[in-house]
């Protein structure tokens, strides 16, 4: 700690006085068992440190140690993977998905399933929220097959079967190597890139960055920090800043789908709202009565197709760039 690095010295001369009256009184009290003289001793000289340490340098530190650990948890909570054997990996038969294999460019290894629309060559990269895996979006695959476009979803590296652990860096690295997958045989301009919640902060960081046909932002917001700020206020925002769409969003060259649940309690819908305010043209907003954060699909019902489709094949007039 810094104040006693300053005055080692010191420290070690009232360190060895307090050993030395502390043997002085177990000789006199016959207290001269190892484990209780160790114990004595350590707690003797902690205490003598505590209090040699001035109240103006221990109020910062605490402070800064209570901000550190704040911000570590705040951090953590971002993420919540499930990793495999949990899911309903079961699934994959059943919508006749195939295992697709990525190297990101740090060396992890992320897993993810592709499902094909016959007949169409359009493809969805789909990128998922923050919690569950790919196992937990069934309903998503078989709504946008059913749109017209194939569907391509990774989870992220340390989710599902993918190895490491996520960061928000990690979480760009998993969806350029799928965006690079896909490019071994779509056309840049034939590749959607649809979001899910913290997914929706990762597809405008790829958007912005790599030319696509498409962009749908489900459950969208500005920054990590705002959606902190509606658990925390004020305290929030300053424990983590990350994700930050609201900056990348001008710069995505693509037709832009918002969707929105407008009774989200978690993403409330006006970060939403904001980040649409930011976007450039074209872009369209749909608001879902009534639907939350995690009922988009199911309260949408048959619309939530018929608004991809009606989306995908306004997307088939634009020039290639």
């Amino acid at each position: 700690m810094p104040g006693v690095a300053r005055d080692s010295g010191s420290y070690s001369v009232s360190r060895h006085g307090t050993v030395r009256s502390f043997y002085a009184r177990c000789a006199a009290s016959d207290e001269w068992e190892p484990v209780t003289v160790g114990a004595r001793i350590l707690s003797e000289c902690y205490s003598d440190l505590v209090l040699r340490i001035p109240w103006y340098v221990a109020w910062p530190l605490l402070i800064a140690f209570g901000a550190l650990a704040l911000h570590f948890v705040a951090v953590r909570s971002v993420y919540f993977p499930v990793r495999h054997p949990e899911g309903f990996w079961s699934l994959q038969a059943q919508l006749g998905a195939t295992d697709v294999w990525l190297d990101s460019t740090d060396r992890v290894r992320i897993h993810g399933w592709f499902v094909a629309c016959p007949g169409s060559r359009r493809v969805t990269l789909f990128l998922h929220g923050n919690a569950g895996n790919i196992t937990h979006r069934g309903q998503r695959f078989r709504e946008i097959t059913a749109a017209g476009s194939s569907v391509l979803m990774i989870d992220y590296r340390g989710y599902g079967k993918s190895t490491g652990r996520p960061s928000e860096d990690g979480l760009y690295a998993d969806a350029k190597a799928a965006y690079e997958y896909l490019l071994k045989t779509s056309r840049p301009q034939e590749i959607i890139v649809h979001g899910e919640s913290l997914g929706t902060a990762v597809a405008v960081d790829l958007a912005s960055r790599h030319q696509c046909g498409g962009v749908v932002l489900e459950s969208a917001f500005t920054s990590a920090s705002d959606v902190a700020g509606t658990v925390l206020p004020m305290i929030g925002p300053l424990l983590i800043r990350s994700f930050d769409s609201r900056r990348k969003i001008t710069r995505v060259q693509a037709p832009i789908l918002f969707i929105h649940g407008s009774a989200d309690d978690i993403v409330p819908m006006r970060l939403g709202r904001a980040l649409f305010g930011t976007a450039p043209e074209p872009k369209y907003f749909w608001a879902i009565p009534g639907a939350g954060h995690n009922d988009i699909v199911e309260s949408a019902g048959l619309e939530y197709r018929e608004r991809l489709r009606s989306f995908y094949e306004s997307l088939a007039g634009r020039p290639s760039e």
